[in-house]
């Protein structure tokens, strides 16, 4: 399970990137919000979302969820542990919210350019929360 989260993870970053740099595109060059646009954002949501249930799934299995039951105060001594018990899975619950959220407030506008600028700062703001808390040493 560890594995699937992990390679999936190079999926999602890679799908997310180009949503937002195509967002970002968009939205400076004032270029019309098309049917390809729209997909991208839906497949880095979709993407996410299933990246998030693995993760969730890998969470409760990992003996990381088990010491954090076990002994939290020693988990939040431990910065290596509260990574990957605490904060990782957090940030990345906040990151699919925003993601979320984005695609949510995209299908209320009714400017291409508030399309993009919506995708831009919702899934850009997911990306940074994703990057920040991504366990770079136990990953690459």
């Amino acid at each position: 399970m560890k594995d699937i989260h992990s390679y999936w993870a190079y999926l999602v970053l890679a799908v997310l990137v180009f949503a937002v740099v195509n967002a970002i595109i968009g939205f400076t060059q004032k270029k019309q919000f098309t049917d390809k646009d729209l997909r991208i954002g839906l497949f880095a949501l979709i993407l996410s979302h299933i990246q998030l249930l693995i993760g969730l799934g890998w969470y409760f299995m990992s003996p990381w969820f088990h010491i954090l039951k076990s002994d939290v105060s020693a988990v939040m001594k431990d910065k290596t542990l509260r990574l990957l018990t605490v904060e990782h899975p957090t940030m990345m619950i906040l990151a699919i919210v925003f993601i979320t959220i984005g695609w949510s407030k995209h299908k209320k506008k009714t400017e291409d350019t508030a399309k993009f600028k919506t995708f831009a700062i919702f899934y850009g703001i997911g990306l940074v929360c994703i990057l920040s808390r991504i366990p770079w040493s136990n990953w690459i």
